[in-house]
């Protein structure tokens, strides 16, 4: 009888020790995977992919990303950020025009710009929030800086000035939004950049049936200096 007690001890202890093995065993697989399915690193569930800093210089240090629309890659960044600033200045700009604004021409420029803004800026907020990216809330100092001299604008400065500032940067944003429609591999970008780019062409469209706009001085100067809230630097020809 004692011989039987010790071999059920022993048969316990046995199976005890299996047990205990296994577990252990489960234990490190699960803590295996764990590693696997968390990255080192990410960002707004977003796991960074590489460092590398981009030549235009527009690289916020985070490389390029991965998210479940695709790569983000630091000139998509750039871009969405861009056409958020765009809003931030365009929308009071247009919103104005259509109270100061003498000409048709002028009023109807301002009255798209808040029209295309708005969805502009209602689209740019969403994809921004589902890749997790903080957006400004002020304008730039330049853009602030234009507004500025819109405000101080007197007179028939006004009309001319407004043109030329907003066909100026419609036209340096829309060549970034061909190139981020053509490059980038994120779905939510490209979508964007496809809005964008219809808003900018209908944008332009307005403002050069205006007939003010000086396209000598679209060319190598800023804005700031195309055109004086008080003397163009070149003479403007409106249409009748």
């Amino acid at each position: 009888m004692l011989s039987l007690r010790r071999s059920a001890v022993g048969g316990m202890s046995l199976a005890s020790r299996h047990v205990l093995a296994t577990g252990v065993v489960i234990a490190a697989l699960a803590c295996t995977l764990i590693a696997l399915l968390i990255p080192a690193h990410t960002f707004g569930g977003r796991t960074a992919e590489a460092a590398a800093v981009s030549p235009s210089g527009d690289d916020d240090g985070l490389g390029t990303l991965s998210t479940a629309f695709g790569p983000l890659t630091p000139q998509d960044r750039d871009f969405v950020r861009k056409v958020r600033l765009a809003g931030l200045w365009e929308l009071p700009a247009g919103r104005q025009a259509l109270q100061r604004g003498e000409r048709p021409a002028v009023r109807i420029a301002g009255e798209h710009l808040v029209e295309g803004h708005t969805e502009l800026d209602r689209r740019v907020l969403e994809v921004g929030q589902a890749l997790g990216m903080e957006l400004p809330n002020q304008p730039s100092p330049q853009q602030q800086a234009w507004l500025d001299q819109l405000d101080a604008a007197q007179g028939a400065s006004y009309e001319p000035l407004f043109i030329q500032l907003l066909r100026r940067a419609h036209g340096k944003v829309f060549t970034l939004v061909a190139q981020v429609r053509a490059q980038t591999r994120n779905s939510m970008v490209r979508a964007l950049a496809t809005d964008a780019n219809s808003t900018v062409l209908d944008h332009i469209s307005v403002l050069e049936a205006s007939g003010l706009v000086d396209f000598d001085g679209l060319a190598d100067t800023p804005p700031a200096g195309s055109v004086s809230p008080r003397t163009p630097a070149t003479p403007l020809r409106p249409t009748k």
